[in-house]
């Protein structure tokens, strides 16, 4: 009875408020706001234009604070779940997809909670790295995010990302490779060599599939050029670029392992778990493995290079045809334009003869065919002068390109012109 009783008082409060179109929300007695009657104001006069609102300068500071905050917030380091993939010392699958703290991780492989700062990133790494760990060799390059140590690989997988056909052909070649055990390389070398491989075969995936797409549509455009075939090339030009520079981002983050013997000898987890001391450049086998894989990302990058070289010259080539087509339609409006020129000279003889004026001339019996022949000579000589001052006017260029060679042209003979003045004698 008394949410009935407050619901009337709030409606004739409501009412009394209509000419202003502003309701009031109703306090009951316990200090809460009851319900509220939306009430829509209607009204004939012209609604105010939705224009951008100006912020002071106060206000754009404590926008600005608000959104840096926002952002720090995000770097804090917070212990996020990560999803990774465990294979032990045999070549075992140990766990699928199981879920580890960020915090448990970097306790038990020594690691800093910055260094799975981009293993654990949301958003897709640009920048593939191989970072060396005391214990452990962290590689984020393209698909792939793992960890890899001296007994184990941990591969990383952040939230709501599916398993490709890609991943799952590499687990499977990850898994084959560290049961070889016969083939002399340490267990670390052996994972590294299965993730370049399966970096190396996605980019080769990918420049063939580029490949046949780039070419196919060249061959279309030395037929026939039109509006959709030149779009797709733009669009295949676009994407060419953003493959060559992953590759090439690929192809740095190998030379710069390559270039730090430092690093190179602390890759040797196996040899470090054992307390072997590596010296100086002592590092070949692992050197010959990365400049393998160097070399072959460099193949990749030059063919994409190619290609795109290929795209380059083919739209040089199309606008140069598109230049010439407009050409010759300017041409063509310049030459119906004498031609009109031409007509109107002879059509202002008939117009001197059509006046209402008396001549002397309309008398003679072979006057109209005198005046006939005198308009179409008339108009045939601008025309012809008209014709040939264009024809004048566009080889100018050429021209003036030949008479500058000629003046350029020694007065010497070909095998006398390097002789110095000593020679003659």
């Amino acid at each position: 009875m008394a949410s009935t009783v407050s619901r009337q008082r709030l409606v004739s409060r409501c009412a009394a408020q209509l000419s202003s179109g502003v309701c009031v929300p109703l306090e009951t007695t316990n200090g809460t706001v009851g319900n509220r009657i939306h009430i829509r104001n209607i009204s004939w006069a012209p609604k105010p234009s939705h224009r951008p609102v100006e912020l002071s300068d106060e206000q754009e500071d404590i926008a600005k604070a608000a959104i840096l905050e926002k952002v720090m917030k995000g770097r804090q380091p917070t212990d996020l779940m990560l999803r990774c993939t465990v294979l032990d010392r045999e070549g075992n699958v140990k766990t699928i997809s199981g879920h580890f703290r960020k915090s448990d991780l970097s306790a038990e492989h020594a690691l800093n909670a910055r260094d799975l700062r981009k293993i654990d990133s949301r958003v897709p790494n640009l920048v593939p790295t191989i970072l060396v760990r005391k214990e452990a060799i962290l590689v984020n390059i393209l698909h792939i995010r793992a960890l890899v140590k001296s007994d184990a690989v941990i591969l990383f997988d952040t939230y709501g990302s599916a398993d490709s056909r890609l991943h799952s052909v590499f687990l499977y070649h990850l898994e084959h490779n560290l049961k070889l055990k016969g083939s002399g390389s340490p267990y670390e070398f052996r994972a590294l060599e299965s993730i370049l491989l399966s970096v190396l075969s996605a980019l080769e995936a990918e420049m063939v599939f580029i490949r046949n797409l780039v070419g196919g549509l060249l061959a279309e455009l030395e037929d026939n050029i039109d509006h959709d075939r030149f779009k797709r090339l733009l669009h295949y030009s676009r994407r060419l670029t953003s493959f060559q520079n992953r590759a090439k981002l690929v192809e740095e983050a190998l030379e710069e392992v390559l270039g730090q013997d430092d690093d190179l000898n602390a890759m040797y987890l196996t040899d470090k778990k054992n307390n072997i001391v590596r010296e100086g450049q002592d590092h070949e086998e692992l050197e010959l493995l990365l400049e393998s894989f160097a070399k072959q990302v460099e193949e990749i990058v030059n063919e994409a290079e190619s290609i795109q070289s290929n795209v380059q010259s083919t739209q040089e080539i199309v606008e140069l045809i598109l230049d010439s087509n407009r050409n010759a339609l300017l041409a063509l409006d310049l030459q119906v334009s004498i031609a009109t020129l031409g007509i109107g000279s002879g059509a202002l003889v008939a117009g001197l003869f059509g006046m209402n004026l008396t001549s002397h001339i309309e008398e003679h019996v072979y006057a109209f065919y005198a005046m006939s022949a005198a308009s179409a000579a008339l108009a045939l000589l601008v025309a012809w002068t008209g014709l040939r001052k264009l024809a004048k006017i566009r080889r100018v260029g050429l021209s003036k390109s030949q008479n500058s060679q000629k003046a350029r042209r020694p007065w010497l003979p070909l095998p006398l012109r390097s002789r110095s003045s000593d020679g003659w004698s």
